[in-house]
C-alpha cells in the first residue's frame, strides 16, 4: 500500500512537470492512465486483504487446513452412524396416558414417566455429543447440600454424558473434592456473598448471564440451573433437553390461574394480570441451550433492575420474573411435577416417579446465623 501512496506522489509530480511545459494534452491522459492504475491498485491491496482475513477464518474453524475456495463446509460434515433399534410401534390412537395432560396449546411436550422412550433419546443425543452443564448456588451455609447433590446426580443425572457441574460459591474451600468419570468435571465459580437471601436467589440470573455470555457456551450446549439444596432419586437424563423448558411447581400444578402466585402489582415489571397465564413455573428449575438461558436471565435481571431503581421487589423474587418470561416466550418442552417434588407433599396417583426432591431442611438455620443442625435428613 505505501508503494501505491509513492507512485502516487511520482505521478503527481510528473503531471505538474509536463504541465508546465504547456504539453497540456499529453499531460490529461498521462494523469489519467496514472489516476486508473493507482485506483486498481488500491482496490487489488484491499480485497487481497479481506481474501487473506476469510481464508484465516476458514484456517481456524475448519479442518483439513487446506480448504480451498470449491469446497463448501457442509462438504466437510461426518455422516453419522446409525444403528438398528427395536421398540414397540407407537399406537396412533392409543396415548401412552390418558390421566396427564401432555403437550400444551403451543404444542410443546410435557414430560411425564412413560411419555417417551429413553433408548431412542439417547440414540439421537449421543450421536450430536451433546455436552451438559448444570448450575447449582451453594451461597453461605448451603455448601452443605453439595456433597449429597454431586454424589446422587453422578448415579442418576445425565449418565453416559458429558456433564460439568458449576458451582457458584463464596465459600471454595468448604467444597470436597470429588472424584468423577472421564468427561465429567465439577467447575468452581467463585462470587460473592450477600447479607439476604432474597438477594442471592434474585442474583442468580445475573450471574448466570454473565457466565453464559464469558464461558458456557464455549463448554457446553445445554444448561440446567437448579437448587443445591435438593438431591436425585431417579434417572433424569435428555428428555429434559430443549430449546428453553420450565418445570411444573409442585404445588401449584393443578390450581387455577387465579391462585397462582404470580407477581400482582401493575407497577411491577413481573407483573401478570389474574386473566392470564398458563402454568405456574418453579424458579428452581429451568433451561434450555446456552443461547436462550441467555436470553431468559438476561430479561429477568434487567427487569429486576428495573423494579429494584422503583424500590419494589416482586413477591417470589427471581421466581416471579421467570413466571413472567414464560408468559410471554413460551417454553419448548414443560418438565412435570416428577422433576422437582417435595416429600412433603401428599404423593398424589399420577406421580409415577419423584426424580428430584427437596432435602428435608430447617430454612432458618441454614439461611440465618444460627448453627447448621446435624439432624435434617442429608449427608454432610
Amino acid at each position: 500500500m505505501t508503494l501505491c501512496f509513492i507512485f502516487s506522489e511520482q505521478a503527481s509530480t510528473m503531471f505538474l512537470e509536463q504541465f508546465n511545459k504547456g504539453n497540456g494534452k499529453k499531460c490529461f491522459f498521462s494523469s489519467l492512465f496514472i489516476t486508473v492504475v493507482f485506483t486498481i491498485s488500491f482496490y487489488w491491496y484491499e480485497n487481497k486483504t479481506i481474501r487473506w482475513r476469510f481464508e484465516g477464518l476458514l484456517r481456524c474453524s475448519q479442518e483439513p487446513s487446506n480448504v480451498n475456495d470449491d469446497v463448501s463446509p457442509l462438504d466437510l460434515l461426518t455422516d453419522l452412524a446409525i444403528g438398528r433399534m427395536l421398540y414397540d410401534k407407537p399406537q396412533t390412537f392409543k396415548p401412552p396416558r390418558s390421566d396427564i395432560l401432555m403437550i400444551t396449546p403451543w404444542l410443546a411436550p410435557i414430560i411425564w414417566n412413560g411419555s417417551y422412550n429413553s433408548d431412542i433419546l439417547n440414540a439421537q443425543f449421543h450421536q450430536r455429543n451433546v455436552r451438559i452443564g448444570i448450575t447449582v448456588f451453594a451461597i453461605k451455609k448451603y455448601t452443605a447440600f453439595v456433597k449429597t447433590f454431586i454424589k446422587t446426580a453422578e448415579q442418576f443425572f445425565m449418565v453416559g454424558y458429558k456433564v460439568n457441574y458449576y458451582v457458584f460459591t463464596d465459600r471454595a474451600n468448604d467444597i470436597s473434592n470429588f472424584t468423577l468419570p472421564e468427561g465429567r468435571q465439577l467447575v468452581i465459580l467463585k462470587v460473592p456473598s450477600y447479607k439476604r437471601w432474597q438477594e442471592v436467589s434474585m442474583r442468580r440470573m445475573e450471574m448466570i448471564r454473565d457466565h453464559a455470555y464469558q464461558r458456557f457456551y464455549k463448554e457446553v450446549d445445554y444448561l440446567v440451573c437448579v437448587d443445591v439444596d435438593m438431591r436425585f432419586s431417579d434417572s433424569v437424563g435428555v428428555e429434559i433437553l430443549s430449546d428453553v423448558f420450565g418445570t411444573l411447581h409442585p404445588g401449584f400444578y393443578n390450581a387455577q390461574r387465579d391462585h397462582f402466585t404470580y407477581e400482582r402489582r401493575q407497577q411491577s415489571t413481573a407483573y401478570i394480570p389474574t386473566d392470564e397465564g398458563d402454568f405456574y413455573y418453579a424458579g428452581g428449575y429451568f433451561g434450555g441451550t446456552v443461547e436462550e438461558v441467555y436470553k431468559l436471565t438476561n430479561f429477568c435481571h434487567n427487569a429486576m433492575m428495573t423494579d429494584q431503581n422503583n424500590s419494589l421487589e416482586a413477591i417470589w423474587h427471581d421466581e416471579s420474573y421467570l413466571n413472567k418470561y414464560f408468559l410471554y416466550h413460551k417454553p419448548t418442552k414443560i418438565l412435570s411435577p416428577e422433576y422437582l417434588w417435595d416429600n412433603g407433599f401428599d404423593v398424589p396417583q399420577f406421580l409415577q416417579r419423584r426424580r428430584f426432591v427437596a432435602v428435608p431442611k430447617n430454612h432458618n438455620a441454614i439461611r440465618n446465623k444460627r448453627a447448621l443442625q446435624e439432624n435434617h435428613g442429608y449427608q454432610k
